[in-house]
């Protein structure tokens, strides 16, 4: 199987932080690149959906489709009523 180009990235670390990296690598039985490879994919996977999530919101917001804090306010005050307002 080819492997695929890579590039070295660098980056100060807390010692804390590398000691825990450390102790995952060694528990998991992985080098240390790999536990690293592992930590930024999952942090980048969570950045492009957050950034996905927030144009989503956005567009709804330019389209409309929005519900104004007082409403929700209001329905959430109600539900500890007697009639509470429909969702």
């Amino acid at each position: 199987m080819a492997q695929s180009e890579t590039k070295v990235l660098t980056a100060h670390v807390p010692l804390p932080l590398a000691e825990k990296v450390d102790q995952m690598a060694a528990r998991l039985e992985r080098s240390r690149g790999w536990i690293m490879k592992q930590a930024l994919s999952a942090w980048i996977d969570q950045e492009e959906e957050h950034s996905r999530l927030t144009r989503e919101a956005l567009a709804d917001v330019d389209a409309g489709r929005v519900i104004y804090h007082q409403a929700v306010q209001a329905w959430a005050d109600s539900l500890g009523t007697d009639e509470p307002l429909p969702r």
